[in-house]
């Protein structure tokens, strides 16, 4: 359960300037973060080094989405996200997130970095809202959370079929 669960959502987004970027280890437990990191999260250095990385998670977030993540990255493969991420004090902020291996010299996947930049304002609202509250009401249909995560997951599969596309190519056809 992420550090941040008792925090209630405020409703109240934050935004930002800059790009966000953290590393972590392969469990996923943040090893840096930059300075607009800090400030949009509202963590300390202190608190999010050795943090899990999903002390962000925002009860919005379809757990789906991060299961495609952790199905893609783990293979040395880059993935891209829309992601609304929720801050210490339960505020949020949206993010689309670029997750690459880190490969030591020998090419061994040594952890995650990830690069958050400022999404497109209009994507969000009118691609993005719509398709997680639809994923995140079938996820809440199941009493099961792994259930629920699955049955989101071949909605998303099915998505991309109809459209006849990738999920890069679908992240890659929106407006920046």
């Amino acid at each position: 359960m992420p550090a941040n669960a008792n925090a209630s959502v405020t409703g109240n987004e934050r935004t930002f300037i800059g790009t966000i970027i953290s590393e972590t280890d392969l469990a996923g437990n943040i090893t840096m973060a930059n300075d607009v990191f800090e400030k949009v999260s509202g963590y300390t250095q202190q608190e999010l080094i050795g943090a899990p990385h999903n002390i962000l998670r925002h009860p919005e977030m379809p757990r789906c989405v991060f299961k495609l993540l952790w199905a893609t990255v783990p293979d040395k493969k880059s993935i891209s996200a829309y992601v609304v991420n929720r801050a210490k004090n339960g505020d949020h902020y949206w993010v689309l997130a670029t997750v690459t291996p880190k490969l030591d010299a020998a090419g061994n996947l040594v952890g995650y970095r990830s690069e958050r930049a400022i999404p497109n304002r209009s994507v969000i609202k009118d691609v993005i809202q719509p398709l997680y509250a639809s994923l995140l009401a079938e996820e809440k249909k199941y009493n099961n959370s792994d259930e629920g995560m699955e049955s989101s997951f071949r909605m998303v599969l099915n998505l991309l079929q109809e459209k006849g596309v990738s999920y890069d190519q679908l992240i890659d056809s929106l407006p920046k």
